[in-house]
């Protein structure tokens, strides 16, 4: 669940762990802040020179730069929603250092291991540009944050700004380079201070003579090894800053043991987090820098066509090769273009390969090539194809599958669940033909007949729980119809698009669900699946719009197969949706708007370090847990409420909200759900564009269900 969840460290000391970890450190610096400007700085750059190559003017946006300002002057507002969560993790992985590897020393330069620090770092840049190559983003990510924790301390944690340099050290990201003469463990290099009288702890001959060195750090007085005349890091908890000689040389915060020099540091620190990505930028290019970063002028996305290709998806293949065209030249310019088009055919017993291009023309015709050709059984390979596709694409994908078999490999079920929640990928089940027995021999036709329609209706349930663990859908239609329902649900695919409520039923009953709409909505839209499914819609005002009278609320009623398409005017204020169905059905609101959250699972640290710590599996059903949400729109946006809602059931669990600043929410809650849920956020938005501002109640909820 490395994509869901992340670090975010509350409450912790700084003084004695880099430049600190907390996010809301005051005035000091600490190592969120420094790898963010250093972020935005690089990528600023990168679209500049992007720009300027097209001949186009590029305008720095004001300081201090924000991701969203960023994204904007990248002309790629939509990848906001990417970019930011990508900075959070980066930051996330950096503050781990400190809560798993606190006693390592050269993960922090301490202990004067400053060329092991270097090791550490060169190792981890080289993995970032393979793992860049590969286009594993993640990959790269989350060992890019750990390298700048310890590219970071190098200058906190030495005395390379008491040494007066004005520039960073760029021998620490080059391999097997000169840093610079490190004092060796006999030479000894600070005198005892007290307070004030640190400023000058550092030896003469040390600062005369050019010599590297970085404090010791214990917390355990027992477990001291500090050597004879050696600099201690200082602050608490260090036990070695009251052994002679005592006091500290670290410049974590402005009251740190040499304190004095904590801007200095931090600034060298974030021109040394430029240089390595400036470096990382000149191995991969800029587009590919851009990548990493997840901006893109089009959407961050990866559009995916997983298509079985037995022989009686003849003529499947040619209404897909229509659709995934229409498809491709809806996005193509817009600033929902797919960064990248991936294709995986399946059949019995092969599937795949999986072909990857970022030419929507070179995948046309790939999409063009394909030809039906006889299977097996009834059953195809589609979660094989389904997982080839999980694992080959980036996260945040949507995948569209078409088929009109059964699954022969069930048993990838639970693998396939846990591949999109740690990809928080979209995919919809296009269904063409399932009831259909035709390519069976028919022995005994009655009696082949029943088995296939009972054999239909759980394998549509394993369609229609994996689309409902992604938030998507699983469409069933007539071949003649897969070309009208195909162009419905791809209005579903824009990255601008935001989900209201989302709910799965497996057993039809009556049932009454509501809904808010913001007044910065747009596009409102209700989708529904499933057959005999009758609908009662009350707006705001209280009309009542139902199949029979749609009313004025409802612009648009449209069923193509299994599928109801409402298209709304938005009026600001509750709604309810009265749904009665003896049947299983799914229903989801959607719409456009700004506002949007992250959501990250975090466990509370075991170690030394009071904060939380990265959940890097799925949180323990009925145990405590924290959840951190950020909100995309925090300057006009405030929670009030987040719920943890099970998928398939109307149970709860409400969560305590404390809120941090910045647009960041702590979430307490006693116990996690043992079944698959969802997490709904409420809160206020306030309008300040009227004369008068106003403020209304929004909601949200996370588009992939948790288990």
């Amino acid at each position: 669940m490395l994509w869901l969840v992340w670090v975010y460290l509350l409450n912790l000391q700084s003084g004695a762990l880099g430049f600190g970890i907390n996010p809301f450190s005051g005035d000091s610096f600490n190592h969120q802040t420094i790898t963010e400007r250093a972020l935005l700085n690089v990528t600023a750059q990168v679209c500049r020179a992007l720009a300027l190559a097209e001949g186009k003017d590029f305008t720095f946006p004001a300081q201090p730069f924000t991701a969203k300002s960023i994204a904007n002057a990248c002309e790629a507002p939509k990848s906001y929603k990417f970019f930011l969560p990508n900075i959070l993790f980066i930051q996330s992985m950096n503050a781990a250092v400190d809560l798993r590897r606190l006693f390592e020393a050269r993960y922090h330069c301490d202990d004067e291991l400053l060329r092991e620090g270097q090791r550490l770092i060169t190792e981890g840049l080289s993995a970032v540009k393979a793992a860049n190559r590969k286009q594993s983003f993640l990959s790269a990510r989350l060992t890019l944050g750990g390298i700048l924790h310890t590219l970071q301390d190098f200058y906190s944690h030495s005395n390379w700004a008491e040494l007066r340099n004005k520039f960073p050290n760029i021998n620490m990201i080059r391999r097997n380079a000169n840093i610079g003469n490190i004092a060796d463990r006999t030479t000894a290099t600070c005198r005892s201070c007290n307070g004030d009288d640190c400023r000058n702890n550092i030896l003469e001959n040390v600062i005369s003579r050019n010599i590297l060195t970085s404090g010791y750090f214990v917390v355990r007085p027992m477990s001291s090894n500090k050597p004879k005349g050696k600099c201690s890091h200082g602050g608490f908890p260090d036990a070695t800053s009251s052994v002679e000689p005592k006091g500290g040389i670290n410049k974590d915060s402005y009251s740190s043991s040499h304190g004095y020099l904590h801007r200095e540091a931090a600034e060298l620190a974030i021109a040394a987090t430029s240089q390595i990505l400036e470096d990382i930028r000149g191995a991969s290019g800029d587009r590919e820098f851009l990548q990493l970063m997840g901006l893109s002028k089009g959407s961050s996305k990866a559009l995916c066509f997983v298509v079985d290709t037995t022989g009686s998806m003849g003529d499947d293949i040619a209404a897909v090769q229509t659709v995934t065209s229409n498809i491709i030249d809806s996005k193509v310019g817009t600033e929902d273009e797919p960064s990248l088009y991936i294709l995986v055919p399946f059949n019995d017993p092969d599937f795949g390969p999986l072909i990857k291009t970022t030419d929507a023309e070179v995948f046309k015709g790939h999409i063009n090539s394909l030809t039906a050709y006889e299977g097996g059984d009834l059953p195809e390979m589609s979660l094989s194809g389904l997982q080839l596709a999980l694992t080959g694409s980036p996260p945040n994908s949507e995948i569209f599958l078409f088929t009109d078999a059964p699954a022969k490999d069930k048993y990838l079920k639970n693998t396939v669940i846990a591949l999109i929640e740690q990809t928080k990928t979209v995919v919809n089940f296009m269904i063409t033909g399932i009831l259909s027995s035709r390519r069976r021999r028919q022995a005994n036709e009655n009696q082949q007949q029943q088995q296939t329609q009972r054999m239909a209706r759980s394998d549509s349930q394993l369609y229609r729980d994996l689309s409902q663990a992604s938030g998507g859908q699983a469409i069933e239609v007539s071949k003649n119809q897969l070309l009208q329902a195909t162009s419905i649900i791809t209005e579903s695919t824009s990255s601008s698009l935001v989900t209201l409520l989302q709910v799965n039923r497996n057993m039809g009953r009556p049932e009454n669900y509501t809904f808010s709409v913001d007044d910065t909505l747009t596009n409102l839209i209700i989708y529904i699946t499933g057959s005999s499914v009758d609908f009662t819609l009350v707006n705001p005002s209280g009309e009542l719009h139902n199949g029979a009278s749609t009313g004025p609320s409802i612009i648009t009623a449209e069923l193509v197969g299994n599928l109801l398409t409402l298209r709304l005017r938005a009026q600001v204020g509750l709604w309810e949706l009265r749904i009665i169905s003896t049947n299983p059905y799914t229903m989801k609101v959607v719409g456009q708007s700004p506002i949007d959250f992250i959501l990250r699972f975090m466990v509370q640290s075991q170690g030394p370090v009071d904060g939380y710590d990265l959940l890097e599996n799925r949180p323990t059903a009925g145990s405590n847990t924290s959840l951190e949400v950020t909100l995309l729109e925090a300057d006009s946006t405030t929670v009030t409420e987040v719920t943890l809602v099970e998928s398939s059931g109307s149970g709860q669990v409400n969560g305590l909200v404390e809120a941090q600043g910045g647009g960041q929410y702590l979430v307490h809650f006693d116990k996690i759900p043992s079944v698959e849920f969802v997490v709904l956020v409420k809160g206020q938005s306030t309008n300040s564009t009227t004369s008068r501002a106003s403020s209304v109640t929004f909601q949200r909820q996370s588009t992939t269900s948790l288990r």
